[in-house]
This record gives structure tokens, sequence and C-alpha cells, in this order.
């Protein structure tokens, strides 16, 4: 594949498509399956920070290039893997008691698992599964027009903020080029609590359901109670909600996007020839830092928290040395939690 420079023009908007029972999917990476981009909670980098973080008033410089007009985006990496997926969208499982309970990440099996770890073309459980027609819908709805829209992205920069638990934080117009503003998709994820807050304080969508850069997509019925949980379906499954995006920027929603996308992708990924991107957190180094905090603020049931942890022990977790020889990956350095 040879290099191309970024078009001038913006690209035709995809047009309504049907969406199969079962979607396929070719996929390039190994560990993330649609996208060769996860920037994900980058505090370390571009954005304005939360006040409380300690890096607030100390931002981390970055040589971006000054502008986007002379990007060239590489040809293909001889690193990537090539394989196809299935996703499961419906599910008709029969329980020992004779309930089935419908459930938006589906009803995976330890051993089915262990098996979608190896890029390979298989079919496996991504989230968005659905019971038999007569069982309730396993949630995150979204309008019809709202995924013509994320269909059409090539380049996404999506958050969300649910339950009205944060502000939404507009990008800086300033530093967004003309190419990223019409090219790039910059998707605002919502629950309609979230969107009666900020339409009562006068800071709504406009007709053309935007308020600045972001472009509002309201879900309906999300699949989670717990509005942490609920979160983690745009964040670890953007390459479900765009299935045709090349790359994709996950934004935490205290977080302010202060430099043009285009340039955060040149950066991180073409100049090093990377797959994908990942901040280190700014304070913790292990998942059993981790473990403690979540405990210390009461996030979750502290007995799920101790069962969830013993399940990563179980799995192979080690407690992360920084004196070791041990790579940083492989140890407990990757701080989410998920439960």
């Amino acid at each position: 594949m040879p290099e191309r420079r970024l078009p001038i023009s913006t690209p035709a908007a995809a047009g309504p498509r049907r969406h199969p029972r079962r979607q396929r999917r070719h996929c390039r990476l190994l560990v993330l399956p649609a996208f060769a981009l996860a920037l994900v909670s980058l505090a370390y980098l571009s954005f304005s920070s939360h006040p409380n973080l300690p890096f607030h008033d100390v931002p981390c410089q970055i040589e971006f290039l000054p502008s986007v007009d002379d990007l060239v985006e590489p040809g293909i990496y001889n690193n990537f893997t090539g394989f196809s997926l299935n996703y499961i969208s419906k599910e008709n499982v029969s329980s020992s008691n004779g309930i089935f309970e419908p459930l938006f990440g589906g009803h995976q099996s330890l051993q089915e698992r262990e098996e979608t770890y190896y890029a390979r073309n298989q079919t496996l459980h991504c989230g968005f599964v659905q019971g038999p027609e007569d069982y309730p819908n396993t949630g995150f709805d979204l309008d019809e027009n709202d995924k013509i829209y994320m269909a059409s992205c090539r380049v996404v920069v999506s958050s969300c903020i649910f339950g009205s638990s944060d502000y939404l934080r507009r990008p800086t117009k300033s530093k967004i080029g003309p190419y990223s503003k019409k090219n790039v998709c910059f998707v605002m994820f919502l629950d309609e609590l979230t969107l009666g807050t900020l339409s009562s304080e006068g800071t709504g969508p406009d007709e053309t359901g935007f308020i600045g850069l972001w472009r509002i997509v309201v879900v309906e019925k999300l699949p989670y109670k717990d509005m942490r949980r609920a979160g983690k379906v745009p964040k670890f499954l953007a390459h479900r909600l765009f299935p045709f995006a090349m790359y994709s920027i996950w934004l935490d929603s205290k977080l302010r996007l202060n430099a043009d996308p285009m340039l955060i992708v040149e950066y991180f990924l073409w100049r090093n020839k990377a797959e994908y991107a990942i901040s280190v957190h700014y304070d913790r180094t292990c998942v059993s830092e981790e473990v403690l905090q979540n405990k210390r603020l009461n996030k979750y049931n502290h007995t799920a928290i101790d069962e969830q942890f013993y399940f990563y022990q179980s799995d192979g977790l080690v407690k992360f040395n920084e004196s070791g020889r041990e790579p940083v990956l492989p140890s407990c350095s990757y701080h989410y939690l998920m439960i």
C-alpha cells in the first residue's frame, strides 16, 4: 500500500447500510480489531486536565507538526495480522432452570473467552447481543440517523457523559485545523438525563444536533445501571460503534481536546509506525493499587472488586516490579479494573 496524502475535500458520507444479523469485519490488528488507534485517556499529552491531577499546571510538551497540510499517511506496517471477525448479535441460550436473561455482553463461557485471544478468523461476543425476539432489548439503543452518521466516520474523537456526572468540555476550536473540522467526527455520547441537564442550563444541542464541534448522540436504555460500567461501552467498543473508522481517539470527559486529532495520529502512530497508543496512569503503576483506590472511593462493591482481582491473578497477573527486567504490559501496570 503506497503512501498517500490527506485529501483536501471532504469524503462522501456513507449512505444507509443494512445491518446483518452477524456483522462481518476485516481486521488488521491483533489487539484492537477495527482501529489503528486507541488513545485512551491521554492525560499526559495535549489535553487540559482535571484540576485535581498533579500535572495540571505542567503539561507534557509534545512536538507536533506545525500543521496537517503536509501530512502523509504511511503504507501498511509490516507488523499487522490480517483476519476476519463475525460478531454474535443474537443468542437463544437455555439455562438449567429454564430462565433466560438476555445480556448486552452475551453469555460467553471462559473457554470461548480464551479462544478469542487468537488472531484468526472467528465469531465472538463483542457487546450488542440481543435475545430472542420476544425478549426485551439489552440496551445502548441509538437513533438510525446517528448510526448512518457514525458509519460514515473514518477518523473519530469520541467521549461520553452518562448520569449527568460531568461537565461537557468542548474541543478548543482554535487548535483544530480546517481539515479535521471537515473530516474528523467528534462524537459525544449522552444519556437522556445528561441531555436534559444541558438543555435546562441553556447549553443543549443546536438545530443540527451539535454542541460546538461535538455531534451529540443520545443513548437510550443504558445496558448497565452503574454509569461507570455503561461508559466502558463507547470507550472499549468504538470499533462496533464506528465500524468503518480507521483511527479512533477516546477522550475522557474530564479532559478537553487541545490539539488537532490528525496531528495526534501522526505523532503517536504514523511517526513511530505504531498500532495503538495508550497513556501510563498519572499516579498508580499496578492493578493492586487500583484495587485499593477503588475500595477507598467505594466505587464498587468490595467483594466484587476482590473477586475480579482474584480472577486476574488466576489468569497470570503479577505485581509490577519497577526494578525488574520484565516489560511493562505483561505486569499489572495497566490500571483499568474492569468489573
